[in-house]
């Protein structure tokens, strides 16, 4: 599919600037973005495998795509990052703050400073840096769309990843206020997504994994990458037009209504 007139997914003249963007669901959004029109900026710590991803999804496409290295974990790299899309775009219309790590830990006190600074760096500061320096610009051109990428460990942690799950509230919360921050001129949502089976699920007992899904997800099973994209389709373009400070949970029903 394409963008065009008449479709409200349309992205075509925008600049997609999306982290994490070589892989998992940060790859499937960046692949739908060049599918509806968008010139794509692939973003990650290693910069051949988004150098890459961009050079495939603009054969596949035909859209302009490029892979830039950022480890949004470091405040200035995250400069860097909206200064070189700004040299060569001069504009970003869509920002996706996918990036984020979870470390496994054995124990709490086995939880290292610099294993928590190093979660909440990449899943929240990050995040913060980037909308700090695009959302004003973006604001100044005109407007533009930020989605932010949670977990339903914001609303139901679990022992294994409290870091995480916490970073993952506070970029919740960040949400909400940027969106009042930023507006009207532009709209911050985030998605909040559940267990999706990309390549970082292939180190899970996937047996396990299965039956463990039938039993606390009410469709029964994890999500494919490629079910991400309405939900990024929709915060990125005109289709959510009256949408901002919104959390979208993609989960399969995992997280109650109630969380």
């Amino acid at each position: 599919m394409t963008g065009g007139r008449g479709d409200t997914h349309d992205l075509t003249g925008k600049v997609a600037v999306v982290t994490g963007g070589s892989r998992g669901l940060g790859r499937a959004m960046s692949e739908a973005f060049a599918d509806h029109g968008a010139t794509v900026v692939v973003a990650s710590r290693k910069v051949d495998a988004c150098q890459a991803a961009a050079a495939e999804i603009t054969a596949r496409t035909g859209r302009e795509a490029v892979g830039l290295g950022c480890h949004v974990g470091e405040w200035a790299q995250c400069d860097r990052l909206v200064e070189e899309v700004y040299d060569r775009f001069g504009r970003i219309d869509v920002l996706v703050n996918n990036a984020g790590m979870s470390p496994r830990y054995e124990s709490l006190p086995a939880v290292t400073q610099e294993l928590f600074d190093k979660v909440l760096a990449v899943n929240l500061r990050g995040p913060f840096r980037l909308c700090s320096l695009a959302g004003p610009r973006m604001a100044a051109a005109g407007g533009g769309a930020i989605i932010n990428v949670s977990s339903i460990a914001a609303v139901v942690p679990t022992p294994n990843e409290i870091p995480y799950a916490a970073a993952k509230a506070g970029l919740n919360n960040l949400t909400v206020s940027l969106a009042r921050a930023l507006a009207p001129a532009v709209r911050v949502n985030c998605i909040m997504a559940g267990p999706f089976l990309t390549d970082i699920s292939k180190a899970w007992d996937q047996e396990a994994f299965a039956r463990q899904a039938k039993k606390d997800i009410p469709l029964g099973r994890g999500g494919r990458p490629e079910e991400i994209v309405g939900a990024a389709l929709y915060l990125a373009s005109d289709a959510s037009s009256f949408t901002t400070g919104a959390i979208l949970k993609v989960d399969g029903g995992m997280a109650h209504a109630s969380s």
